[in-house]
């Protein structure tokens, strides 16, 4: 939880110093290439965590509760319609709105804040549509982009369902440029369907479900 902690500090102090006050300390990663943005973070983190062991849990959590306000402000402050200063990559955009760029912000702390209430059996709270919705909108818009390779014929419908009081459903839909997310059909039966429980999907979206363990031999 410590490091989750640490984590989450990170983020918004970086958010603050670099689109903020512009402050970029250091070279980025070796490309924007995805693998070496991901890399890049990973090595971000990891030392940030490491220097963070210093810190005092009463410190931490003073410097979480100073920062947040800033952090909220700035992004309030921010012209949905401008062009974010990074792209929503994992969504296969070039370039993107401040409106993207906020909703990750936004999944970005959910999930952290539920990986350290699931470990003190306190996930109900953001379950409830008005914060979970809003996370599944967001990570399923990866969707189109993870699709991009599949064949169908034109209006073709996956549906998907999250179940639970804060899930929802969305269709992904084959239009003539690409595959397109929406939440409206009136097409007909779907070519495929899928349904996550609520406690199951954010854990998928965000890499964090436990390995399958292998059948019984």
């Amino acid at each position: 939880m410590r490091d989750v902690a640490l984590h989450l500090l990170d983020g918004s102090l970086r958010s603050l110093s670099m689109l903020r006050d512009g402050h970029f300390a250091g070279p980025g990663p070796a490309s924007g290439e995805y693998a070496d943005v991901v890399r890049y973070l990973n090595g971000l983190n990891t030392s940030w965590v490491s220097a963070g062991q210093r810190l005092s849990p009463a410190v931490l959590t003073w410097l979480l509760e100073l920062v947040g306000p800033a952090y909220n402000d700035f992004l309030a402050s921010l012209d949905p319609a401008a062009p974010a200063t990074f792209a929503v990559a994992w969504a296969g955009e070039a370039e993107s709105t401040n409106q993207f760029h906020v909703a990750r912000e936004y999944t970005e702390k959910w999930h952290h804040q539920q990986q350290i209430r699931q470990a003190v059996g306190q996930e109900a709270p953001l379950f409830s549509p008005e914060l979970y919705r809003p996370f599944l909108a967001t990570c399923l818009q990866a969707l189109p982009y993870h699709y991009r390779a599949v064949v169908a014929p034109e209006g073709t419908a996956v549906r998907f369902r999250v179940t639970g009081e804060g899930g929802d459903t969305w269709f992904l839909l084959r239009a003539e440029g690409g595959w397109v997310l929406g939440q409206n059909y009136e097409g007909g039966p779907v070519a495929a369907a899928v349904e996550l429980p609520g406690q199951v999907a954010w854990r998928l979206f965000t890499n964090s479900l436990p390995p399958m363990k292998p059948p019984p031999a």
